[in-house]
């Protein structure tokens, strides 16, 4: 068997690190694997040093690497224009592939995108939310739920330390994710503040990341000193140490990978009941759920967790209970068995 994993896109996003996780999983099982990734990717330079497997870059006109995919015997999209691409190696040199949708949105209504997804040997939703939206969209599609794994972080002391010095007798609510308002809502988080500025002067917000709208939230953040924004941080994993409680009120959601990482760290965690996230948040058992772009709920219920250190602590510990079914060797193991099916179902046929 040999795995060739296909993911083209620009960035690197929780999609692309996901694939990444997997790859690596997967190779420690000793499966024979191969990457198509975009010339100059992120992705391609993380996985150019991983031992044992081929990587092959590729530029527009992608079709031209498809002639390299001779001895692959299944290929596995990680995002649309992967999916695009497995698409027409099927239709051009035969080779059977699986879809992994990590997205709520419904798929393109067009004929090219309906046949992407009908033509699949498999399609697996990371969520139930997504499982329903595909099932909706093709009512012939049977979709697998295999769910994103957590990354697994470790953080270094020390690191932690100095972090939790720099912001010495400050209750830290941390946000790691794209600043991408329409998606992760971090417009709301800004109010939520916004709202307990004067009633719990000792709370601070740290948002890690980058995205299109980091100029409108810190032009909507610019009279808060309680709100900071670190840009990308190599060292997550010290920030979720450092952090006393996890805010994430994405507006859409396919699962919400950095959740598991949350809880992996043991945080508490108050996030949006939309989509997927409900499937890994469960209220008053691991987190508090709060209705999307509601900045009073959001308020409300850090201002709860803030007030009960002790269901803080309930939370985060089971919280880092559950996490423990989303390690990557777990979820790599569902992918590999399933990929095991598909050959048997392919070597059936033929």
């Amino acid at each position: 068997m040999n795995i060739t994993h296909v993911n083209l896109a620009k960035g690197f996003r929780g999609g692309e690190r996901q694939t990444e996780l997997l790859i690596q999983a997967l190779q420690r099982a000793g499966v024979n694997q191969t990457a198509v990734v975009r010339t100059g990717s992120p992705l391609s330079e993380r996985l150019s040093t991983m031992p044992g497997l081929q990587l092959i870059t590729a530029s527009k006109p992608y079709l031209l690497t498809i002639k390299k995919l001779d001895k692959t015997s299944l290929l596995h999209a990680h995002e649309a224009k992967a999916g695009q691409f497995a698409f027409l190696a099927h239709l051009l040199i035969g080779t059977p592939y699986l879809i992994t949708r990590r997205v709520p949105q419904v798929p393109k209504n067009n004929f090219f995108t309906r046949n992407v997804y009908r033509q699949a040997c498999a399609v697996v939703a990371l969520s139930s939310a997504i499982r329903r939206v595909l099932e909706t969209y093709d009512k012939g599609l049977k979709p697998d739920t295999i769910p994103s794994m957590a990354a697994g972080f470790h953080a270094n002391p020390k690191h932690v330390k100095a972090i939790k010095d720099r912001y010495q007798g400050k209750f830290l609510v941390g946000h790691i994710g794209a600043l991408v308002t329409r998606h992760k809502g971090q417009q709301y988080l800004i109010e939520a503040a916004k709202k307990l500025t004067s009633r719990v002067p000792d709370m601070h917000f740290l948002f890690l990341g980058k995205g299109d709208d980091e100029a409108l939230l810190r032009a909507m953040a610019k009279d808060l000193p309680s709100v900071e924004f670190l840009g990308f941080q190599h060292n997550v994993a010290d920030y979720l140490a450092a952090f006393d409680l996890f805010a994430f009120p994405s507006l859409n959601e396919g699962l919400g990978s950095t959740l598991l990482d949350a809880m992996g760290a043991e945080k508490p965690i108050v996030a949006s009941q939309v989509d997927g996230i409900p499937d890994i948040v469960h209220h008053d058992v691991n987190g508090l759920l709060v209705p999307p772009g509601d900045s009073d709920a959001l308020a409300d219920a850090l201002y709860q967790l803030y007030s009960a250190p002790e269901k803080r602590l309930s939370l985060a510990q089971k919280g880092l209970a559950m996490v423990a079914d989303y390690q990557p060797d777990k979820i790599a193991s569902r992918y590999f068995n399933l990929y095991r099916q598909l050959e048997e179902k392919t070597q059936a046929r033929e």
